[in-house]
């Protein structure tokens, strides 16, 4: 059930108090309205704070909206403030993040042995070395990754990535057999 916006309805600098269809309320500051791609830009904060956080809100996921007041404009320079240190560090963490990922997607490797990794990963620290999965920094898992893979290490910590690697295996197959 999509409402019929109006752009007077949303105009800059009035404050709104949203219900969403996915059932978020919330009250928020219009900072523009893209009628073209049918986009709410709106300022949410606290008025005892500087800290507030933007969204971007399609118009057709509005349940409902009530017209609060019209508040100061929130572009005008004099009332804005942006902390430029902590946009930097929320930016290197993303970045430290993504290569976090990017690293445990191995290169070269088929979906089958980026599965056996994913799994592995889940109970044992893992790392590719090209096409090797290393497991904690001593065990590696050559291609084709099946327990006769297995090599380096001690010998227990050999023989508990053979036992994870079998359980790994046979739940990935039972999974696959069985969508």
């Amino acid at each position: 059930m999509a409402m019929t916006m109006d752009s007077e309805e949303f105009a800059i600098g009035c404050v709104l108090s949203i219900k969403t269809t996915l059932g978020d309320e919330f009250e928020a500051q219009v900072i523009t309205f893209d009628r073209a791609s049918n986009v709410l830009v709106l300022q949410e904060g606290s008025k005892s704070g500087p800290r507030k956080n933007l969204r971007l809100l399609k118009a057709n996921y509005i349940k409902e909206f009530t017209f609060l007041r019209q508040a100061e404009d929130p572009l005008d320079l004099k009332n804005c403030y942006l902390d430029l240190s902590s946009l930097q560090a929320r930016e290197e963490s993303a970045i430290r993040q993504a290569e976090i990922e990017a690293e445990r997607i191995g290169v070269g490797v088929t979906a089958e042995a980026q599965n056996i990794f994913d799994a592995l990963s889940k109970t044992l620290p893992v790392r590719w070395d090209k096409t090797v999965i290393v497991v904690m920094d001593q065990v590696r898992v050559s291609h084709p990754y099946f327990p006769e893979s297995v090599s380096g290490g001690t010998p227990v910590a050999n023989e508990r990535v053979k036992k994870v690697l079998e359980l790994e295996r046979k739940r990935l197959h039972a999974r696959g057999s069985s969508s």
